[in-house]
């Protein structure tokens, strides 16, 4: 039975929780979920320029499960993107 999972820091809240491509139907997409906390690693890793040992501080985990968080999300959204899937996050 897996470990229940450690809460984890989340400090920017999305305005949306939905994207898709423009001019089709929602539909017809498939729909990827992305987890707010691999939307907030993104967002500590590419949008604030902090170094791993900050990332992993901010969100309360270590750095190897921020790396697993953050390559979770990259390969979602990289999916997502080239696949022409809606984006949901929960």
């Amino acid at each position: 039975m897996p470990r229940n999972c450690k809460k984890r820091n989340i400090d920017h809240i999305l305005q949306s929780n939905f994207f898709k491509p423009n001019w089709i139907p929602l539909h017809d997409l498939d729909i990827q979920e992305v987890g707010s906390d691999e939307i907030e690693a993104l967002r500590l890793a590419y949008l604030e320029n902090l170094n791993m040992i900050d990332w992993a501080t901010k969100m309360w985990v270590s750095g190897p499960t921020f790396n697993r968080i953050l390559n979770s999300g990259i390969t979602k959204i990289a999916d997502a993107i080239i696949n022409s899937k809606a984006i949901k996050i929960r």
